[in-house]
């Protein structure tokens, strides 16, 4: 039996809203508190939303908790299976010492750990994102940072904010193309849209996050270092996403980013020791450099198609496959929503890790009873933030299939004139909510569009300003929280993360809200958006 969503259920906007808003502040506050473990958080978020799905929205039990179940599948799959390969990887690397190496490698690029911090989290994170996306990025930095020895802290909630302005371009342009999807306005308008408002911030994320490490006297020391970092990432990006399209975008910008960086440094920033033997670099840098060819490899198309084609089994939800129908004013013409789970377990991110660490362990001569070992000693070791995933990603697609997003998103859309500036705000909480700059371009797009036709603002406009707003929502969400406390293995502390990147996500979110709003009313800022 069909089930229609309502967006309304308590007959007063502001109480459905509030009823809506519940789940994630229960959520939010609780990893914000010391008392609560992330898992009990979520598991107790989770609670909230299906109580609210099931007594306020009247939502049918079965498709309420179906809807739980495919979130836990899909946090299990693919997001911890990411996670649980990059700390095997990690843990193989530690085993042979090969951690220790990377840092004395790194030292001969610079000895300044601020700029060591820019390389890995910025630069490198960004080539992670634009290849594989879905927490791929901040597992690797986050691991690479604590092998550089930074505090557990500053490794989680640096990586976080470093994966900020490549996330729209992310999985090669995933989320602009299944932006294109929902709204139906063309692909290559879209990227130019989105590639004239992320350049801008991809120049500033360098100089915030020296800032948020070292204060003003750090961007003072190092400036010269973070302006070539952020133009040599922000141009390629400019260029890239309006001449070319969304799917190069993060990839030639990190690696135009990593040489320009390495090369100032080695060259014109002060003299570091001799490099050692090139056979230590090769050494050093093994694991990652293996895993970065199968990424890389694995986010190629035509890989990506093959193997999908070998093995991709699709599970409809029992009791909530094209069950649940979206109603206007969130989609324009309302048709059911399907509930598939994709099971593309040989083309998945963490697949291509896992192989890399297979391949890595032979490399380092690890039996094959020490890789079993250390595989099993992986999974104990994230077996709690798995579960912490999972049930996170339980809470997002209940709130998703309930239609408590479009309860909070229409909230957003009734600022009249000030909706663009409030309309880049609904990405970042999309993102905040599902984790994931895809998801919220799929759920929030249509109504971006939609309301933008209503309010005479381009619909080109919000619908980038959905994805725009949503990468600075990233940093928060606590999915990537939990990936950055077990990259770090950090466990425990995912409310100290919160609290450290909370503040910078949301002046981050406001200054692209602030964008977007002149974009739309004012010259020179409006000549901005394509016609």
């Amino acid at each position: 039996m069909l089930w229609r969503q309502s967006y309304d259920p308590l007959g007063n906007v502001v109480l459905s809203t509030l009823a809506a808003a519940l789940p994630l502040v229960v959520l939010l506050c609780l990893l914000a508190s010391r008392r609560v473990r992330a898992h009990y958080a979520a598991l107790l978020g989770l609670v909230v939303a299906l109580s609210v799905a099931v007594l306020v929205v009247r939502m049918p039990v079965r498709m309420a908790l179906s809807a739980a179940g495919l979130g836990a599948m899909y946090g299990l799959f693919p997001i911890g299976w990411i996670i649980l390969n990059v700390i095997f990887l990690y843990q193989l690397a530690e085993g042979r010492g090969l951690l220790n190496e990377l840092r004395s490698a790194i030292t001969h690029v610079t000895l300044d750990p601020r700029l060591q911090l820019v390389l890995v989290a910025f630069c490198f994170g960004a080539f992670f994102e634009g290849a594989a996306g879905f927490g791929t990025p901040v597992a690797v930095t986050g691991a690479l940072l604590i092998g550089l020895g930074f505090p557990p802290l500053q490794a989680s909630g640096l990586s976080l904010i470093a994966n900020t302005a490549p996330v729209a371009f992310g999985a090669l342009g995933t989320p602009i193309v299944a932006l294109q999807a929902v709204t139906g306005l063309d692909l290559l308008q879209l990227s130019k849209m989105v590639g004239r408002q992320l350049p801008l911030f991809s120049l500033v994320v360098p100089f915030w996050l020296i800032a948020a490490h070292s204060g003003l006297r750090g961007i003072r020391e190092t400036w010269r270092a973070l302006l070539i970092a952020g133009v040599t990432f922000a141009v390629p990006q400019f260029l890239v996403s309006n001449y070319h399209g969304p799917w190069l975008v993060d990839v030639v910008s990190s690696i135009f980013s990593i040489v320009a960086l390495t090369w100032y440094l080695r060259l014109c920033a002060p003299p570091v020791p001799a490099p050692p033997h090139p056979r230590v670099f090769v050494r050093a840098f093994m694991p990652w450099l293996v895993l970065t060819l199968f990424v890389a490899l694995w986010g190629l198309p035509a890989v990506k198609a093959a193997l999908n084609a070998v093995s991709s089994p699709k599970l409809a939800m029992p009791g909530l496959d094209q069950l649940v129908q979206r109603v206007a004013p969130a989609v324009a013409t309302s048709a059911p929503e399907a509930a598939v789970f994709n099971f593309n377990w040989l083309s998945a991110s963490g697949t291509a890790i896992f192989l890399s660490a297979i391949v890595t362990g032979v490399l380092l001569r690890y039996r094959a009873l020490e890789l079993v070992a250390i595989y099993r000693r992986a999974l104990r070791l994230v077996a709690p933030s798995l579960a912490t995933i999972a049930a996170m990603l339980a809470l997002g697609y209940t709130t998703r299939y309930s239609g408590q997003d479009v309860i909070l998103g229409l909230a957003f859309a009734r600022t009249g004139v000030a909706y663009p500036f409030f309309g880049a705000l609904l990405g970042w909480l999309g993102v905040a909510l599902t984790g994931s700059d895809t998801s919220s371009n799929v759920l929030f797009g249509g109504l971006q569009k939609i309301t933008a036709q209503q309010v005479g603002v381009s619909p080109l406009l919000m619908a980038a300003a959905n994805s725009s707003g949503g990468v600075m929502g990233k940093m928060i969400d606590a999915q990537s929280i939990v990936v950055a406390s077990t990259a770090t293995r950090w466990y425990g502390h995912e409310w100290r993360i919160l609290r450290f990147v909370l503040v910078h996500s949301i002046v981050l979110a406001t200054l692209v809200g602030l964008l977007v709003l002149l974009q739309a009313y004012v010259p020179p800022f409006s000549a901005m958006v394509p016609r």
